[in-house]
Protein backbone atom coordinates (compact mmCIF):
# COMPACT_ATOMS: atom_id res chain seq x y z
CA UNK A 1 0.00 0.00 0.00
CA UNK A 2 2.62 2.57 0.64
CA UNK A 3 4.44 2.53 -2.87
CA UNK A 4 1.23 2.46 -4.59
CA UNK A 5 0.28 5.87 -2.34
CA UNK A 6 4.29 6.79 -3.00
CA UNK A 7 4.17 5.92 -6.57
CA UNK A 8 0.95 7.95 -6.79
CA UNK A 9 2.24 11.15 -5.21
CA UNK A 10 5.00 11.18 -7.47
CA UNK A 11 3.62 10.68 -10.44
CA UNK A 12 0.96 13.14 -10.07
CA UNK A 13 3.71 16.11 -9.07
CA UNK A 14 5.89 14.80 -12.44
CA UNK A 15 2.91 15.82 -14.18
CA UNK A 16 3.13 19.05 -12.42
CA UNK A 17 -0.60 19.24 -12.87
CA UNK A 18 -1.33 22.95 -11.78
CA UNK A 19 0.82 23.86 -14.46
CA UNK A 20 -1.08 21.58 -16.81
CA UNK A 21 -4.42 22.89 -15.97
CA UNK A 22 -3.28 26.50 -16.64
CA UNK A 23 -1.75 25.75 -20.18
CA UNK A 24 -5.36 23.90 -20.67
CA UNK A 25 -7.56 26.58 -19.54
CA UNK A 26 -5.55 28.67 -21.62
CA UNK A 27 -6.06 26.26 -24.98
CA UNK A 28 -9.54 25.64 -24.01
CA UNK A 29 -10.17 29.56 -23.86
CA UNK A 30 -13.99 30.10 -25.14
CA UNK A 31 -15.08 26.34 -25.38
CA UNK A 32 -18.14 25.16 -23.54
CA UNK A 33 -17.52 22.33 -20.81
CA UNK A 34 -18.65 19.13 -22.71
CA UNK A 35 -15.93 20.29 -25.15
CA UNK A 36 -13.66 21.35 -22.43
CA UNK A 37 -13.92 17.75 -20.90
CA UNK A 38 -13.59 16.08 -24.34
CA UNK A 39 -10.33 17.91 -25.04
CA UNK A 40 -9.38 16.66 -21.42
CA UNK A 41 -10.31 12.68 -22.10
CA UNK A 42 -8.28 12.70 -24.92
CA UNK A 43 -5.55 14.33 -23.61
CA UNK A 44 -5.41 12.23 -20.57
CA UNK A 45 -5.82 8.84 -22.68
CA UNK A 46 -3.03 9.95 -25.26
CA UNK A 47 -0.23 10.55 -22.07
CA UNK A 48 -1.98 7.30 -20.55
CA UNK A 49 -0.81 5.58 -23.46
CA UNK A 50 2.60 7.00 -23.77
CA UNK A 51 3.38 6.91 -20.42
CA UNK A 52 2.71 3.00 -20.47
CA UNK A 53 4.45 2.04 -23.20
CA UNK A 54 7.91 4.42 -21.88
CA UNK A 55 7.01 2.41 -18.58
CA UNK A 56 7.17 -1.19 -20.18
CA UNK A 57 10.26 -0.99 -22.41
CA UNK A 58 12.22 1.63 -20.93
CA UNK A 59 14.79 -1.56 -19.47
CA UNK A 60 14.85 -2.66 -23.13
CA UNK A 61 15.57 0.23 -24.34
CA UNK A 62 18.62 1.15 -22.30
CA UNK A 63 19.98 -2.80 -23.08
CA UNK A 64 19.28 -1.86 -27.20
CA UNK A 65 21.15 1.67 -26.39
CA UNK A 66 23.74 0.52 -24.04
CA UNK A 67 22.91 2.56 -21.75
CA UNK A 68 23.02 1.72 -17.70
CA UNK A 69 20.37 2.41 -15.94
CA UNK A 70 22.60 5.02 -13.26
CA UNK A 71 23.97 6.99 -16.06
CA UNK A 72 20.18 7.60 -17.19
CA UNK A 73 19.10 8.16 -13.75
CA UNK A 74 21.71 11.27 -13.87
CA UNK A 75 20.53 12.58 -17.14
CA UNK A 76 17.08 12.26 -16.52
CA UNK A 77 17.63 13.81 -12.57
CA UNK A 78 19.31 17.01 -14.51
CA UNK A 79 16.31 17.14 -16.46
CA UNK A 80 14.07 17.07 -13.98
CA UNK A 81 15.80 19.30 -12.07
CA UNK A 82 15.76 22.30 -14.94
CA UNK A 83 12.37 21.56 -15.08
CA UNK A 84 11.63 22.27 -11.59
CA UNK A 85 13.88 24.96 -11.64
CA UNK A 86 11.52 26.34 -14.14
CA UNK A 87 8.37 25.90 -12.66
CA UNK A 88 9.43 27.56 -9.36
CA UNK A 89 11.21 30.33 -11.16
CA UNK A 90 8.28 31.68 -13.64
CA UNK A 91 6.10 29.19 -13.44
CA UNK A 92 5.98 26.95 -16.34
CA UNK A 93 7.82 24.51 -17.50
CA UNK A 94 11.24 24.77 -19.93
CA UNK A 95 10.14 23.29 -22.94
CA UNK A 96 6.97 25.64 -22.78
CA UNK A 97 6.90 27.84 -25.32
CA UNK A 98 4.16 30.22 -23.91
CA UNK A 99 0.33 30.24 -23.89
CA UNK A 100 -1.24 29.78 -27.37
CA UNK A 101 -2.95 32.55 -28.89
CA UNK A 102 -4.12 30.85 -31.84
CA UNK A 103 -7.41 28.79 -32.22
CA UNK A 104 -6.05 25.36 -32.84
CA UNK A 105 -8.28 21.78 -34.65
CA UNK A 106 -7.37 19.79 -32.34
CA UNK A 107 -4.99 20.31 -29.41
CA UNK A 108 -5.35 17.65 -26.89
CA UNK A 109 -2.72 15.17 -28.14
CA UNK A 110 -0.12 18.19 -29.43
CA UNK A 111 0.73 19.88 -27.34
CA UNK A 112 -1.74 19.17 -24.05
CA UNK A 113 -0.76 15.69 -23.77
CA UNK A 114 2.81 16.01 -25.53
CA UNK A 115 4.87 18.24 -23.78
CA UNK A 116 2.76 19.87 -21.89
CA UNK A 117 2.16 16.54 -19.97
CA UNK A 118 4.20 13.79 -20.92
CA UNK A 119 7.65 16.59 -21.59
CA UNK A 120 11.55 15.58 -21.47
CA UNK A 121 11.99 15.26 -17.98
CA UNK A 122 8.99 13.54 -17.72
CA UNK A 123 10.03 11.12 -20.60
CA UNK A 124 13.05 10.19 -18.57
CA UNK A 125 12.11 9.78 -15.47
CA UNK A 126 8.89 7.75 -16.36
CA UNK A 127 12.03 5.58 -18.06
CA UNK A 128 13.58 5.18 -14.55
CA UNK A 129 10.64 4.06 -12.71
CA UNK A 130 9.85 1.35 -15.61
CA UNK A 131 13.73 -0.24 -15.19
CA UNK A 132 13.87 0.10 -11.06
CA UNK A 133 10.23 -1.15 -10.79
CA UNK A 134 10.27 -5.42 -11.57
CA UNK A 135 7.30 -8.13 -10.85
CA UNK A 136 4.56 -7.19 -9.03
CA UNK A 137 5.81 -3.63 -7.94
CA UNK A 138 5.60 -3.08 -11.87
CA UNK A 139 2.02 -3.70 -11.60
CA UNK A 140 1.14 -1.48 -8.13
CA UNK A 141 3.78 0.95 -10.26
CA UNK A 142 0.99 1.04 -12.73
CA UNK A 143 -1.51 1.33 -10.48
CA UNK A 144 -0.19 4.39 -8.81
CA UNK A 145 0.43 6.22 -12.59
CA UNK A 146 -3.09 5.18 -13.44
CA UNK A 147 -4.33 6.91 -10.13
CA UNK A 148 -1.89 9.79 -10.65
CA UNK A 149 -3.53 10.44 -14.84
CA UNK A 150 -7.41 9.65 -12.52
CA UNK A 151 -6.51 12.70 -10.21
CA UNK A 152 -5.39 14.61 -12.86
CA UNK A 153 -8.80 14.20 -14.85
CA UNK A 154 -10.25 15.18 -12.13
CA UNK A 155 -8.22 18.94 -11.90
CA UNK A 156 -8.91 19.50 -15.77
CA UNK A 157 -12.51 18.36 -15.23
CA UNK A 158 -13.12 21.26 -12.32
CA UNK A 159 -10.32 23.70 -14.36
CA UNK A 160 -13.52 26.61 -14.52
CA UNK A 161 -14.15 25.99 -10.61
CA UNK A 162 -10.38 25.55 -9.34
CA UNK A 163 -9.61 28.91 -11.63
CA UNK A 164 -12.49 30.87 -10.24
CA UNK A 165 -11.60 29.72 -6.84
CA UNK A 166 -7.82 30.37 -6.99
CA UNK A 167 -7.23 32.62 -9.77
CA UNK A 168 -4.57 32.68 -12.25
CA UNK A 169 -2.36 34.06 -8.87
CA UNK A 170 -2.92 31.00 -7.09
CA UNK A 171 -2.67 28.18 -9.52
CA UNK A 172 0.68 30.48 -10.56
CA UNK A 173 1.55 29.51 -6.83
CA UNK A 174 0.77 26.25 -7.18
CA UNK A 175 3.02 25.43 -10.14
CA UNK A 176 5.74 26.84 -8.40
CA UNK A 177 5.05 24.74 -5.22
CA UNK A 178 4.79 21.76 -7.41
CA UNK A 179 8.56 22.96 -8.64
CA UNK A 180 9.83 22.53 -5.37
CA UNK A 181 8.46 19.12 -4.33
CA UNK A 182 10.21 18.05 -8.52
CA UNK A 183 13.38 20.10 -7.70
CA UNK A 184 13.82 17.21 -4.42
CA UNK A 185 12.63 14.39 -6.76
CA UNK A 186 15.30 15.11 -9.54
CA UNK A 187 17.70 15.56 -6.37
CA UNK A 188 16.94 12.15 -5.16
CA UNK A 189 17.02 10.52 -8.78
CA UNK A 190 20.26 12.18 -9.57
CA UNK A 191 21.77 11.06 -6.64
CA UNK A 192 20.51 7.53 -6.84
CA UNK A 193 22.78 7.50 -10.08
CA UNK A 194 25.89 8.93 -8.57
CA UNK A 195 25.63 6.22 -6.17
CA UNK A 196 25.38 3.38 -8.39
CA UNK A 197 28.41 4.84 -10.47
CA UNK A 198 30.40 5.59 -7.31
CA UNK A 199 30.09 2.01 -5.20
CA UNK A 200 31.87 -0.28 -7.34
CA UNK A 201 34.63 2.08 -7.22
CA UNK A 202 34.79 2.62 -3.07
CA UNK A 203 34.17 -1.03 -2.95
CA UNK A 204 37.48 -2.12 -5.01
Amino acid sequence: MSLLISTWIKFFFLFAPFFVLSMFLALTRGETSASRKQVANKAIIAAVVIALVLLFFGSSLFAVLGITLDSFRIGSGILLFMSALSLVRDGTRNHAVGMPSEERDDVSVVPLAVPTIIGPATIGTILVYGAELQGWDLVIGICGLLLAFGSLAIILYSGSLIEKMLGRTGLNVLSKITGLILAAMAAQIFMSGVTGFLTPLLSQ
